[in-house]
């Protein structure tokens, strides 16, 4: 059965009655300033936003707030919310937690079912609203979260992992729908443990370079509280911004040669780069971000950025540019003036997860090009952030700031919600694929 857009859905107009716009209210500008910070009752497909680095309130301007999400079934008549134009259907349920997807060249669906250790393939059949196999690709992984094929093209020779502690690969031929071998180790040791168990994976269109996202251990860099050495001599031998102690290569991108050799550091001070992809025009690397928490309802806020090798991007002790984080004043002087601003903000604790970019040609054309990122929702707002799909806007290649809101109507009401967001892909056919951990459901939009 397929699950259209309607905004007349009984029992629940309340709840989606604000996904009834138009297409001209869509376009019509931007949300900024304070009313871009917004909150869930104020989502809706095509609703934009521009968050600046001047628009950012003093830390503690509210609270901190613990506000965790009461997950709920997924009412019978419940779905997601769609803009104009597009609809929306389920794809598939049951799933254990789907997490990261990433869609091989012949359109099978490899999706990373992470508590329960495993990888799953779905075969889809273009155009089709149901996948024609689902099948078990590998299990007994370590946390996995990052998919990718190598080398890219029509014909990888590989599929690579990245498990929270370690990063592993299976050869692969198109088709393969069980892994025909154990796994071979390319990185032997990540760091783990703490918060932040994601780890995402992508190669340089060059086919050069293996990149790994590794996200912090803390909110707030505990376990930092003297440098090997001393700082002036940690910082002689290290990248810019390059954390110690438990941190250390957290709170980074890491770069590997395929084969797992040459270990260094791509960039720095990326609290949790949860989602990694690499722009299919232009080649660049883009971080999907979680920041930090602790320091009110609207800081800091999450992003989605280009990330600049050898950039130094704030974290622990500034964020956003030279805003210099309460809780390490006058710590670190020295980075003052050399912290990368972040392309696109987002509302704070939105927690931004999988990111990938429209390459299809099912979309209108001026989808081309663009991001899509899944937010899967916030715990530490007074009023929720996130539980959406996000379109990112480009322009010529760059991200213009701006941001829409692409896939709503996840949260029932203040306390509960059915659906948390967390992978995006393109298929086969040029719909747009959304996994969600929360009901174990993966979404299919096409135009």
């Amino acid at each position: 059965m397929q699950y259209r857009k309607n905004c007349a859905i009984a029992g629940l107009a309340l709840i989606w009655a604000a996904a009834c716009i138009t297409p001209a209210t869509a376009r019509s500008g931007p949300l900024v300033g304070t009313a871009a910070f917004g909150d869930w009752h104020a989502d809706r497909p095509g609703v934009a936003r521009l968050i600046k680095p001047e628009d950012l309130p003093k830390p503690g301007a509210t609270p901190s707030a613990a506000n965790v999400s009461h997950k709920v079934r997924r009412p019978a008549s419940a779905l997601p919310q769609v803009p104009a134009g597009f609809n929306i259907e389920l794809f598939a349920d049951g799933l254990s937690g789907p997490r990261q997807m990433r869609v091989a060249p012949n359109g099978d669906i490899f999706i990373a079912e992470t508590r329960a250790g495993r990888i799953r393939v779905l075969r889809a059949v273009d155009g089709s609203p149901k996948p024609s196999a689902n099948q078990i690709y590998a299990s007994g992984l370590h946390e996995p979260f990052g998919i990718a094929f190598f080398p890219s093209g029509d014909n990888p020779q590989w599929v690579y992992v990245a498990n929270t502690n370690s990063v592993v690969r299976f050869p692969y031929k198109l088709g393969d729908l069980k892994a025909g071998r154990k796994p071979e180790t390319v990185v032997a040791e990540l760091p783990h443990g703490g918060g932040h168990s994601t780890r995402d994976i992508a190669f340089t269109p060059d086919n050069r370079r293996m990149l790994i996202s590794v996200g912090s251990g803390s909110n707030d860099a505990k376990g930092m509280e003297n440098a090997a050495g001393g700082l002036a001599a940690w910082i002689g031998k290290h990248p810019l911004g390059a954390s110690w102690g438990s941190e250390t290569n957290r709170a980074d991108v890491l770069s590997f040669d395929p084969d797992g050799k040459k270990p260094g550091v791509f960039a720095t001070g990326i609290r949790n780069c949860v989602g990694l992809a690499v722009h299919p025009k232009t080649g660049d690397l883009y971080c999907s971000t979680n920041e930090r928490d602790g320091l009110g309802d609207n800081l800091v806020p999450d992003y989605v950025t280009r990330v600049r090798e050898g950039a130094f991007y704030g974290w622990p002790w500034y964020y956003i540019g030279n805003n210099e984080d309460p809780r390490h004043l006058g710590e670190r002087p020295d980075l003052k003036g050399k912290i990368a601003v972040p392309d696109v903000l987002l509302q704070a604790h939105s927690a931004s997860l999988g990111l990938t970019f429209y390459n299809g040609n099912a979309f209108p054309p001026e989808y081309t090009g663009d991001g899509f990122a899944a937010e899967h929702g916030s715990w530490n707002r007074s009023k929720r952030t996130g539980y959406k799909v996000i379109r990112i806007r480009l322009k010529d290649g760059i991200p213009t700031g701006e941001y829409e809101d692409f896939v709503t109507g996840f949260v029932v009401n203040d306390s509960d919600v059915w659906g948390r967001p967390v992978g995006v892909a393109v298929a086969h056919d040029g719909a747009l694929l959304v996994s969600e951990d929360a009901s174990g459901t993966i979404w299919r939009i096409t135009h």
